[in-house]
């Protein structure tokens, strides 16, 4: 036995406006159950110009907490269908967990049922088969409409030659057809490797609209598949393809992961879109010949020494230099407005704000401080596990500026960095790049 449901919603939050569900026993359909519903929300504008509803038509219509024992009778004791299962599934399912009601049903999807029986049409949404199909919608975008098409088009998988043994596999509880998204064909799934590195999920254009990195990028794509968020069943419903890089560590997984965001802009994915202003540490001269470090703005800076995408990182790294080199507070420009220096945690100044330490001693201490950074951070190189057993990768970073990454056999002879030039791939440094670093070297970098 089958119920073949459509709903319709108010788009953000999924809240249902209208049901339909069709009881068929694999031959003829033997009960209905159709209603309008009101969501307890307002029906945006943009959902009223697609689906006819309005707020009006549903004021007087029952919550869905006055129709749930008449759903879950109709769906007792049977398979539940529907043109993209787990948005209409996951949709009925939360509207009964908000009225704590644990709803489950065995499910079939008709998109992924018609990509395995009737391959080889250009687009499986409901329109475009039916219309490849001749089969009528009689009501376009409204729930008794939908639900009706789905109905012969789930006849017609039904009758088609072995669909028997496709709805038994798609049945079995260890099949992940249900789960996939249901423009996804299974094999580029299968295709996923148990293997550190990024992903990105494409929409029919071929568009980039999620990256996501991962130690296990199979189990990680499989896991949003699973997840029942809102933002989730959105993403899975517009995903068509998956491709995939491989990046044999999770660092370089990172950083790959941070490059494609800043590259492709997903529309789901809110973390690293930004690129922040860049501020910098530079040098100069008062007029009686004391030699300060200061920071501004990268643009504004004349000879920047250093570079970071914070005024906090900025701070941080004087007041560093402050304690190692015994430099004062106020001419590292980390009290303003003062006759000499009295800052709340720096007590190693020698006293050059109040004339007891000479200018010269004083100066040439700065320059052994940018010195020592400068030797410190001139050139880096990390290595990391490669692709395959007989590669590994690396990272390199010179005068604290993230170069790249890249990938080299372990057989080849490397003595110095320049002669990792011809495998690397070069990369923009940015905040978001010096915090993933930072985090992984636990400070031995600068800053």
């Amino acid at each position: 036995m089958y119920t073949i449901i459509d709903v319709e919603t108010t788009g953000q939050g999924n809240k249902i406006t209208e049901i339909a569900i069709f009881k068929y026993d694999g031959k003829q359909i033997i009960d209905e159950f159709t209603s309008l519903v009101n969501p307890e929300t307002l029906i945006p504008d943009y959902i009223t110009a697609l689906t006819g509803i309005d707020n009006a038509m549903v004021a007087n219509a029952p919550t869905f907490s006055e129709i749930a024992q008449d759903i879950l009778g109709i769906t007792q004791d049977s398979i539940f269908v529907a043109h993209s299962v787990n948005f209409d599934y996951n949709v009925i399912r939360n509207e009964f967990k908000d009225i704590g009601v644990d709803f489950r049903r065995k499910k079939l999807c008709t998109v992924r049922l018609s990509r395995k029986l009737i391959p080889g049409h250009k687009s499986y949404s409901l329109g475009k088969i039916c219309d490849a199909l001749d089969i009528v919608i009689n009501g376009r975008h409204r729930a008794r409409g939908d639900a009706e098409a789905t109905v012969i088009l789930f006849e017609k998988l039904l009758n088609t030659k072995g669909s028997e043994t496709v709805f038994r596999d798609f049945l079995k509880q260890s099949s992940k057809e249900a789960t996939l998204p249901p423009h996804l064909p299974s094999s580029v799934f299968n295709d996923i490797p148990n293997a550190p590195g990024i992903y990105h999920f494409k929409n029919q254009k071929g568009k980039v609209i999620y990256v996501g990195k991962a130690k296990d990028l199979k189990k990680r794509v499989l896991g949003h598949f699973y997840n029942k968020t809102e933002k989730e069943l959105n993403l899975c419903r517009e995903t068509v393809d998956i491709d995939f890089e491989l990046s044999g560590s999770e660092l370089v997984a990172l950083l790959m992961e941070d490059a494609a965001i800043k590259r492709h802009y997903p529309e789901y994915n809110q973390a690293s879109k930004r690129h922040p202003k860049a501020h910098a540490i530079f040098r100069y001269e008062d007029r009686n010949g004391i030699v300060h470090l200061a920071y501004n703005n990268l643009k504004a800076t004349p000879n920047p020494l250093f570079t970071f995408y914070n005024i906090t990182d900025c701070r941080q790294f004087l007041e560093r230099l402050c304690v190692q080199f015994e430099l004062c507070p106020k001419y590292c420009h980390l009290q303003e407005g003062v006759s000499q220096c009295s800052h709340y945690l720096i007590k190693t100044c020698k006293g050059v704000c109040n004339g007891k330490e000479p200018i010269e001693i004083y100066n040439k201490r700065v320059q052994e401080a940018i010195n020592h950074c400068f030797e410190s951070s001139k050139e880096m190189v990390i290595k990391e596990k490669g692709r395959h057993l007989e590669e590994e990768a690396f990272i390199v970073i010179k005068n604290n500026v993230y170069l790249g990454y890249g990938f080299i056999e372990v057989s080849e002879q490397i003595t110095t960095v320049d002669q990792l030039e011809p495998y690397l791939i070069p990369q923009t440094d940015n905040a978001d790049i010096q915090k993933i670093l930072r985090r992984f070297l636990r400070g031995v970098m600068i800053p």
